[in-house]
């Protein structure tokens, strides 16, 4: 996590240059937000992976020179503390769980609003992970969505059908409480829920099943 009162620092990665110019215009008006390098290519990315070490990745899925969930991989191998996020205009299923599976922290859509992009980055850095609605819907339709909770979601889901409260799972799993409503945020998303009453319910009927 950075430290606090420092920006986030981001890296873009995408091989269109009016995307790049878009996001950085995008991102660099938010003053807790500061766009350290950009990349066209896998080779240039790990390049300033080097120069200018970010704290995210903003990047997409297909690039001219390689998969962009093999440079995710690549970068993970440089800097295992890095957050990467996937940012694509395809939610094809597949797509999202390699790249989830390859260590990305999230998943957005090129076509989602401003705001959405920022939620997935203040949620990447937090320690939790982000997946656009359109992408969870079209990824949990007619399947159990449980296999893609994490070890630590799942954990937190047993915790929370035990009625034990976010400053009690922080102490217990030594995170902060900021740490673990990033990570419910997560688990809703995941999961299709909207409500905290309808999570609570969800971990209550679960709960056995949690690990």
């Amino acid at each position: 996590m950075n430290a606090p009162g420092k920006p986030i620092r981001i890296l873009l990665v995408d091989d269109h240059p009016m995307v790049r110019e878009g996001l950085r215009a995008r991102l660099s008006s938010v003053p807790r937000l500061q766009v350290v390098g950009e990349a066209g290519d896998a080779a240039e990315a790990l390049r300033q992976l080097e120069l200018n070490p970010p704290d995210v990745v903003l990047q997409d899925v297909g690039l001219k020179d390689g998969n962009g969930i093999d440079l995710v991989q690549a970068m993970l191998a440089r800097q295992p503390t890095l957050r990467v996020l996937m940012f694509s205009m395809y939610d094809n299923p597949e797509y999202v769980q390699r790249a989830l599976q390859a260590g990305a922290r999230g998943y957005v859509l090129k076509e989602t609003p401003a705001e959405e992009v920022l939620a997935a980055i203040d949620a990447v850095v937090a320690g939790g992970t982000f997946l656009s609605p359109a992408v969870s819907r079209r990824l949990f339709r007619g399947q159990a969505p449980r296999p893609m909770l994490t070890p630590r979601e799942s954990q937190i889901l047993s915790a929370l059908g035990r009625g034990e409260s976010s400053k009690h799972i922080a102490q217990a799993m030594h995170l902060s409480v900021r740490t673990v409503e990033a990570h419910r945020q997560s688990i809703k998303r995941k999961l299709g829920i909207e409500g905290q009453a309808e999570l609570i319910k969800y971990a209550v009927e679960h709960a056995r099943e949690a690990p």
